[in-house]
Protein backbone atom coordinates (compact mmCIF):
# COMPACT_ATOMS: atom_id res chain seq x y z
CA UNK A 1 0.00 0.00 0.00
CA UNK A 2 1.50 3.27 -1.15
CA UNK A 3 -0.20 5.07 1.74
CA UNK A 4 1.62 2.90 4.30
CA UNK A 5 4.95 3.33 2.54
CA UNK A 6 4.46 7.11 2.73
CA UNK A 7 3.47 6.72 6.39
CA UNK A 8 6.73 4.87 7.09
CA UNK A 9 8.82 7.62 5.50
CA UNK A 10 6.94 10.30 7.44
CA UNK A 11 7.54 8.46 10.72
CA UNK A 12 11.29 8.28 10.10
CA UNK A 13 11.47 11.93 9.11
CA UNK A 14 9.48 13.09 12.12
CA UNK A 15 11.58 10.96 14.47
CA UNK A 16 14.73 12.59 13.12
CA UNK A 17 13.13 16.06 13.45
CA UNK A 18 12.27 15.42 17.11
CA UNK A 19 15.74 14.12 17.89
CA UNK A 20 17.42 17.09 16.20
CA UNK A 21 15.34 19.46 18.32
CA UNK A 22 16.52 17.78 21.52
CA UNK A 23 20.11 17.65 20.33
CA UNK A 24 20.02 21.40 19.72
CA UNK A 25 18.00 22.65 22.68
CA UNK A 26 18.17 20.16 25.57
CA UNK A 27 21.85 20.16 26.66
CA UNK A 28 22.57 22.49 29.59
CA UNK A 29 25.92 24.08 28.86
CA UNK A 30 25.78 26.08 32.12
CA UNK A 31 25.36 23.31 34.69
CA UNK A 32 25.79 20.08 32.74
CA UNK A 33 23.24 17.49 31.82
CA UNK A 34 20.06 18.93 30.34
CA UNK A 35 17.92 21.98 30.96
CA UNK A 36 15.11 21.46 33.43
CA UNK A 37 12.61 23.55 31.50
CA UNK A 38 12.15 25.39 28.21
CA UNK A 39 9.08 27.36 27.30
CA UNK A 40 6.89 27.23 24.21
CA UNK A 41 9.18 29.68 22.37
CA UNK A 42 12.34 27.67 23.11
CA UNK A 43 13.62 29.97 25.86
CA UNK A 44 15.39 27.83 28.49
CA UNK A 45 15.00 28.24 32.24
CA UNK A 46 18.35 27.35 33.72
CA UNK A 47 16.98 27.81 37.25
CA UNK A 48 14.40 25.04 36.87
CA UNK A 49 14.86 21.75 38.75
CA UNK A 50 15.81 18.73 36.68
CA UNK A 51 13.42 15.81 36.76
CA UNK A 52 15.07 12.39 36.93
CA UNK A 53 12.26 11.07 34.72
CA UNK A 54 13.24 13.60 32.03
CA UNK A 55 16.88 12.45 32.20
CA UNK A 56 15.90 8.77 32.02
CA UNK A 57 13.55 9.35 29.10
CA UNK A 58 16.26 11.19 27.16
CA UNK A 59 18.59 8.25 27.84
CA UNK A 60 16.02 5.73 26.59
CA UNK A 61 15.02 7.77 23.53
CA UNK A 62 18.48 8.30 22.09
CA UNK A 63 19.62 4.78 22.98
CA UNK A 64 16.64 3.29 21.13
CA UNK A 65 17.03 5.68 18.19
CA UNK A 66 20.73 4.90 17.79
CA UNK A 67 19.97 1.19 17.48
CA UNK A 68 17.38 1.82 14.76
CA UNK A 69 19.19 4.62 12.92
CA UNK A 70 22.88 4.59 13.97
CA UNK A 71 24.12 8.13 14.51
CA UNK A 72 27.15 9.38 16.43
CA UNK A 73 25.22 12.42 17.69
CA UNK A 74 22.57 10.14 19.20
CA UNK A 75 25.28 8.05 20.82
CA UNK A 76 26.93 11.14 22.32
CA UNK A 77 23.56 12.22 23.71
CA UNK A 78 23.08 8.85 25.41
CA UNK A 79 26.51 9.11 27.02
CA UNK A 80 25.75 12.59 28.32
CA UNK A 81 22.49 11.39 29.85
CA UNK A 82 24.07 8.26 31.33
CA UNK A 83 27.00 10.11 32.88
CA UNK A 84 24.71 12.68 34.48
CA UNK A 85 22.33 10.08 35.89
CA UNK A 86 25.13 8.00 37.36
CA UNK A 87 26.80 11.06 38.92
CA UNK A 88 23.74 12.78 40.41
CA UNK A 89 20.55 10.69 40.41
CA UNK A 90 21.57 7.79 42.67
CA UNK A 91 21.30 7.97 46.46
CA UNK A 92 24.56 6.53 47.77
CA UNK A 93 23.27 6.49 51.35
CA UNK A 94 19.90 4.75 51.16
CA UNK A 95 19.83 3.38 47.61
CA UNK A 96 17.50 4.10 44.74
CA UNK A 97 17.23 7.34 42.79
CA UNK A 98 15.98 10.80 43.61
CA UNK A 99 12.81 12.36 42.18
CA UNK A 100 14.33 15.66 41.06
CA UNK A 101 17.58 17.58 41.17
CA UNK A 102 18.60 21.22 41.58
CA UNK A 103 20.06 22.91 38.48
CA UNK A 104 23.59 22.06 39.68
CA UNK A 105 22.69 18.38 40.07
CA UNK A 106 22.25 18.22 43.85
CA UNK A 107 19.16 16.47 45.20
CA UNK A 108 16.16 18.82 45.35
CA UNK A 109 13.36 16.46 46.34
CA UNK A 110 14.84 13.37 47.95
CA UNK A 111 11.60 11.37 47.97
CA UNK A 112 11.71 7.93 46.38
CA UNK A 113 9.02 7.95 43.69
CA UNK A 114 8.79 4.46 42.17
CA UNK A 115 7.71 5.90 38.83
CA UNK A 116 11.15 7.51 38.48
CA UNK A 117 12.89 4.25 39.39
CA UNK A 118 11.00 2.46 36.63
CA UNK A 119 12.11 4.96 34.03
CA UNK A 120 15.74 4.81 35.12
CA UNK A 121 15.63 1.00 34.72
CA UNK A 122 13.99 1.54 31.31
CA UNK A 123 16.68 3.98 30.19
CA UNK A 124 19.66 2.08 31.59
CA UNK A 125 18.61 -1.21 30.02
CA UNK A 126 18.18 0.46 26.63
CA UNK A 127 21.57 2.18 26.98
CA UNK A 128 23.13 -1.20 27.71
CA UNK A 129 21.47 -2.66 24.60
CA UNK A 130 22.93 0.18 22.54
CA UNK A 131 26.44 0.26 24.03
CA UNK A 132 27.13 -2.90 26.08
CA UNK A 133 28.09 -0.63 28.98
CA UNK A 134 28.33 -3.07 31.89
CA UNK A 135 27.81 -0.39 34.54
CA UNK A 136 24.44 0.44 32.97
CA UNK A 137 23.27 -3.16 33.27
CA UNK A 138 24.66 -3.41 36.78
CA UNK A 139 22.76 -0.30 37.88
CA UNK A 140 19.54 -1.43 36.19
CA UNK A 141 19.69 -4.78 37.99
CA UNK A 142 20.52 -2.99 41.25
CA UNK A 143 17.36 -0.88 40.90
CA UNK A 144 15.28 -3.97 40.13
CA UNK A 145 16.39 -5.45 43.44
CA UNK A 146 15.71 -2.15 45.22
CA UNK A 147 12.15 -2.06 43.89
CA UNK A 148 11.53 -5.63 44.94
CA UNK A 149 12.98 -5.09 48.40
CA UNK A 150 11.44 -1.68 49.14
CA UNK A 151 8.32 -1.19 47.00
CA UNK A 152 6.87 -4.65 46.39
CA UNK A 153 3.89 -5.37 48.65
CA UNK A 154 4.41 -8.89 50.00
CA UNK A 155 0.92 -8.95 51.55
CA UNK A 156 -1.34 -7.77 48.72
CA UNK A 157 0.94 -7.80 45.67
CA UNK A 158 1.82 -4.90 43.46
CA UNK A 159 4.03 -1.92 44.23
CA UNK A 160 3.67 0.98 46.67
CA UNK A 161 3.83 4.36 44.95
CA UNK A 162 6.38 6.39 46.95
CA UNK A 163 8.54 6.65 50.07
CA UNK A 164 10.70 9.09 51.98
CA UNK A 165 14.44 9.30 51.28
CA UNK A 166 15.18 6.52 53.80
CA UNK A 167 12.34 4.32 52.43
CA UNK A 168 10.03 5.04 55.35
CA UNK A 169 6.32 5.59 54.66
CA UNK A 170 5.36 8.97 53.18
CA UNK A 171 1.96 10.64 53.57
CA UNK A 172 1.68 12.22 50.12
CA UNK A 173 2.56 9.65 47.45
CA UNK A 174 1.21 11.56 44.45
CA UNK A 175 3.15 12.01 41.22
CA UNK A 176 1.43 15.35 40.62
CA UNK A 177 -1.26 17.56 42.09
CA UNK A 178 -3.91 16.16 39.75
CA UNK A 179 -3.53 12.60 41.04
CA UNK A 180 -5.37 10.91 43.87
CA UNK A 181 -3.25 10.28 46.95
CA UNK A 182 -3.45 6.47 46.81
CA UNK A 183 -0.73 3.90 47.39
CA UNK A 184 -1.17 1.94 44.16
CA UNK A 185 -1.66 3.43 40.71
CA UNK A 186 -2.10 2.02 37.25
CA UNK A 187 0.36 4.53 35.79
CA UNK A 188 3.30 3.47 37.93
CA UNK A 189 2.55 -0.23 37.46
CA UNK A 190 2.40 0.28 33.68
CA UNK A 191 5.86 1.79 33.67
CA UNK A 192 7.28 -0.81 36.04
CA UNK A 193 6.21 -3.62 33.69
CA UNK A 194 7.50 -1.63 30.71
CA UNK A 195 10.87 -1.21 32.46
CA UNK A 196 11.05 -4.81 33.64
CA UNK A 197 10.30 -6.11 30.14
CA UNK A 198 13.00 -3.88 28.68
CA UNK A 199 15.44 -5.18 31.28
CA UNK A 200 14.42 -8.75 30.49
CA UNK A 201 15.53 -8.27 26.87
CA UNK A 202 19.13 -7.86 28.06
CA UNK A 203 18.93 -9.84 31.32
CA UNK A 204 16.53 -12.82 30.92
CA UNK A 205 16.34 -13.65 34.60
CA UNK A 206 13.72 -16.15 35.84
CA UNK A 207 12.69 -14.06 38.85
CA UNK A 208 12.36 -10.99 36.66
CA UNK A 209 10.11 -12.95 34.28
CA UNK A 210 7.90 -14.05 37.18
CA UNK A 211 7.51 -10.42 38.23
CA UNK A 212 6.47 -9.42 34.71
CA UNK A 213 3.83 -12.17 34.74
CA UNK A 214 2.67 -10.97 38.17
CA UNK A 215 2.24 -7.47 36.75
CA UNK A 216 0.30 -8.76 33.73
CA UNK A 217 -2.01 -10.58 36.14
CA UNK A 218 -2.54 -7.38 38.17
CA UNK A 219 -3.69 -5.60 35.02
CA UNK A 220 -6.18 -8.37 34.31
CA UNK A 221 -7.40 -8.56 37.91
CA UNK A 222 -7.54 -4.86 38.82
CA UNK A 223 -6.41 -2.24 36.34
CA UNK A 224 -8.40 -3.24 33.24
CA UNK A 225 -12.10 -2.86 33.90
CA UNK A 226 -13.70 -6.14 32.84
CA UNK A 227 -16.91 -4.40 31.71
CA UNK A 228 -15.85 -1.14 30.06
CA UNK A 229 -12.22 -2.09 29.21
CA UNK A 230 -11.08 1.36 30.32
CA UNK A 231 -8.23 1.49 32.84
CA UNK A 232 -8.85 1.84 36.56
CA UNK A 233 -6.24 4.29 37.79
CA UNK A 234 -6.15 4.46 41.60
CA UNK A 235 -6.33 1.85 44.37
CA UNK A 236 -5.73 1.59 48.09
CA UNK A 237 -3.00 -0.68 49.41
CA UNK A 238 -5.43 -3.64 49.60
CA UNK A 239 -6.85 -3.03 46.11
CA UNK A 240 -9.99 -1.04 46.86
CA UNK A 241 -10.79 0.95 43.74
CA UNK A 242 -10.88 4.75 44.02
CA UNK A 243 -12.70 5.90 40.85
CA UNK A 244 -11.39 9.09 39.29
CA UNK A 245 -11.16 9.72 35.55
CA UNK A 246 -11.07 7.86 32.26
CA UNK A 247 -7.65 8.60 30.80
CA UNK A 248 -7.90 7.94 27.08
CA UNK A 249 -4.15 8.24 26.59
CA UNK A 250 -3.43 5.63 29.24
CA UNK A 251 -6.10 3.37 27.75
CA UNK A 252 -4.52 3.30 24.31
CA UNK A 253 -0.93 3.20 25.64
CA UNK A 254 -1.75 0.17 27.79
CA UNK A 255 -3.41 -1.57 24.84
CA UNK A 256 -0.13 -2.03 22.99
CA UNK A 257 2.44 -1.94 25.81
CA UNK A 258 1.11 -4.98 27.69
CA UNK A 259 1.15 -7.06 24.52
CA UNK A 260 4.72 -5.93 23.87
CA UNK A 261 5.71 -7.11 27.36
CA UNK A 262 4.08 -10.51 26.82
CA UNK A 263 5.91 -10.90 23.50
CA UNK A 264 9.25 -10.01 25.11
CA UNK A 265 8.98 -12.76 27.73
CA UNK A 266 7.84 -15.22 25.05
CA UNK A 267 4.78 -16.52 26.91
CA UNK A 268 2.34 -17.76 24.25
CA UNK A 269 -0.69 -17.83 26.56
CA UNK A 270 -0.10 -14.28 27.76
CA UNK A 271 0.49 -13.10 24.19
CA UNK A 272 -2.90 -14.47 23.18
CA UNK A 273 -4.63 -12.94 26.20
CA UNK A 274 -3.01 -9.55 25.63
CA UNK A 275 -3.87 -9.57 21.93
CA UNK A 276 -7.52 -10.05 22.79
CA UNK A 277 -7.41 -7.31 25.42
CA UNK A 278 -5.49 -4.94 23.13
CA UNK A 279 -8.40 -4.89 20.67
CA UNK A 280 -11.02 -4.47 23.41
CA UNK A 281 -9.10 -1.66 25.11
CA UNK A 282 -8.52 0.09 21.77
CA UNK A 283 -12.26 -0.04 21.08
CA UNK A 284 -12.95 1.45 24.52
CA UNK A 285 -10.32 4.15 24.06
CA UNK A 286 -11.86 5.16 20.74
CA UNK A 287 -14.64 6.83 22.75
CA UNK A 288 -12.11 9.61 23.34
CA UNK A 289 -11.60 10.37 19.65
CA UNK A 290 -12.91 13.63 18.22
CA UNK A 291 -14.16 13.82 14.63
CA UNK A 292 -10.89 15.53 13.57
CA UNK A 293 -8.78 12.57 14.70
CA UNK A 294 -7.63 14.26 17.90
CA UNK A 295 -7.75 12.45 21.23
CA UNK A 296 -9.42 14.15 24.18
CA UNK A 297 -7.45 14.16 27.42
CA UNK A 298 -9.72 12.76 30.14
CA UNK A 299 -13.32 12.36 31.29
CA UNK A 300 -14.31 12.63 34.93
CA UNK A 301 -16.24 9.57 36.00
CA UNK A 302 -18.28 11.27 38.73
CA UNK A 303 -20.10 13.69 36.42
CA UNK A 304 -19.00 12.51 32.93
CA UNK A 305 -17.34 15.90 32.35
CA UNK A 306 -15.01 15.80 29.33
CA UNK A 307 -11.73 17.68 29.70
CA UNK A 308 -11.67 19.19 26.23
CA UNK A 309 -7.94 19.38 25.68
CA UNK A 310 -5.78 17.38 23.31
CA UNK A 311 -2.34 16.87 24.85
CA UNK A 312 0.62 15.74 22.80
CA UNK A 313 1.22 12.38 24.44
CA UNK A 314 -2.21 10.73 23.98
CA UNK A 315 -1.99 11.65 20.29
CA UNK A 316 1.36 9.85 20.07
CA UNK A 317 0.07 6.76 21.83
CA UNK A 318 -3.02 6.71 19.63
CA UNK A 319 -1.12 6.13 16.40
CA UNK A 320 0.63 3.09 17.89
CA UNK A 321 -2.31 1.71 19.85
CA UNK A 322 -4.78 1.80 16.96
CA UNK A 323 -2.22 0.52 14.46
CA UNK A 324 -1.43 -2.34 16.84
CA UNK A 325 -5.14 -3.20 17.07
CA UNK A 326 -5.31 -3.24 13.26
CA UNK A 327 -2.31 -5.55 13.05
CA UNK A 328 -3.99 -7.99 15.44
CA UNK A 329 -7.56 -7.85 14.13
CA UNK A 330 -7.19 -6.60 10.54
CA UNK A 331 -10.25 -4.42 11.24
CA UNK A 332 -9.79 -1.51 8.84
CA UNK A 333 -11.37 1.07 11.13
CA UNK A 334 -8.36 0.78 13.44
CA UNK A 335 -5.94 1.59 10.61
CA UNK A 336 -8.12 4.56 9.64
CA UNK A 337 -8.01 5.78 13.24
CA UNK A 338 -4.21 5.51 13.35
CA UNK A 339 -3.86 7.43 10.08
CA UNK A 340 -6.40 10.04 11.20
CA UNK A 341 -4.52 10.54 14.48
CA UNK A 342 -1.30 11.16 12.56
CA UNK A 343 -3.11 13.67 10.36
CA UNK A 344 -4.31 15.53 13.46
CA UNK A 345 -0.76 15.58 14.83
CA UNK A 346 0.54 17.01 11.58
CA UNK A 347 -2.17 19.66 11.48
CA UNK A 348 -2.19 20.76 15.13
CA UNK A 349 0.52 19.24 17.34
CA UNK A 350 3.78 19.48 15.40
CA UNK A 351 5.17 22.96 16.04
CA UNK A 352 6.11 24.23 12.59
CA UNK A 353 7.52 27.49 13.99
CA UNK A 354 9.63 26.47 16.98
CA UNK A 355 10.06 22.73 16.39
CA UNK A 356 9.09 19.55 18.27
CA UNK A 357 5.46 19.15 19.39
CA UNK A 358 3.37 21.61 21.36
CA UNK A 359 2.02 20.54 24.74
CA UNK A 360 -1.48 20.44 23.28
CA UNK A 361 -4.44 22.38 21.96
CA UNK A 362 -7.79 23.31 23.45
CA UNK A 363 -11.25 22.55 22.06
CA UNK A 364 -10.83 25.37 19.53
CA UNK A 365 -7.40 24.12 18.41
CA UNK A 366 -5.63 26.98 20.17
CA UNK A 367 -2.10 26.07 21.31
CA UNK A 368 -1.59 25.75 25.07
CA UNK A 369 1.29 28.23 25.02
CA UNK A 370 1.77 28.46 28.80
CA UNK A 371 3.01 24.87 28.93
CA UNK A 372 6.67 23.95 28.45
CA UNK A 373 8.29 22.47 25.35
CA UNK A 374 10.86 20.77 27.61
CA UNK A 375 10.06 20.07 31.24
CA UNK A 376 9.37 17.69 34.06
CA UNK A 377 6.80 15.83 31.96
CA UNK A 378 7.51 17.10 28.44
CA UNK A 379 10.17 14.71 27.22
CA UNK A 380 11.19 13.08 23.89
CA UNK A 381 9.58 9.84 24.98
CA UNK A 382 5.98 9.48 23.83
CA UNK A 383 6.37 11.16 20.45
CA UNK A 384 9.83 9.84 19.55
CA UNK A 385 8.86 6.35 20.71
CA UNK A 386 5.65 6.45 18.68
CA UNK A 387 7.52 7.46 15.53
CA UNK A 388 10.20 4.83 16.14
CA UNK A 389 7.64 2.13 16.92
CA UNK A 390 5.65 2.94 13.79
CA UNK A 391 8.74 3.14 11.59
CA UNK A 392 9.83 -0.31 12.77
CA UNK A 393 6.38 -1.86 12.47
CA UNK A 394 5.88 -0.45 8.98
CA UNK A 395 9.37 -1.60 7.96
CA UNK A 396 8.27 -5.20 8.60
CA UNK A 397 5.29 -4.94 6.23
CA UNK A 398 5.47 -5.80 2.55
CA UNK A 399 4.16 -2.97 0.41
Amino acid sequence: MKQLEQYQNQMKTELQNILQFWLKHAPDEHHGGFVGAMNHENIPDYSAPKGVVLLARILWTFSAAHQAIPNEQYLNMTQRAFDYLIKFAFDAEFGGVYWKLLPDGQASDSRKQIYAHAFVVYGLSEFYAATNNELALEKAIELFHVLEAKSYDTQYGGYIEAFNKNWSAIHDVRLSGKDKNEKKTMNTHLHIIEAYANLYKVWPDKVLKSKIIHLLQLFVDYFIDSTSFHLNLFFTENWELRPDVISYGHDIETAWLLLDCAIIIGDIEWVGAMEELAVKIANAAAEGLDSDGGFWYEKRMADQFLIREKHWWPQAEAIVGFFNAWQISQQKHFLKKALHSWQFIQNHIIDKKYGEWVWGVDANDRIMQLENKIGFWKCPYHNARACLEMYQRLSMLTF
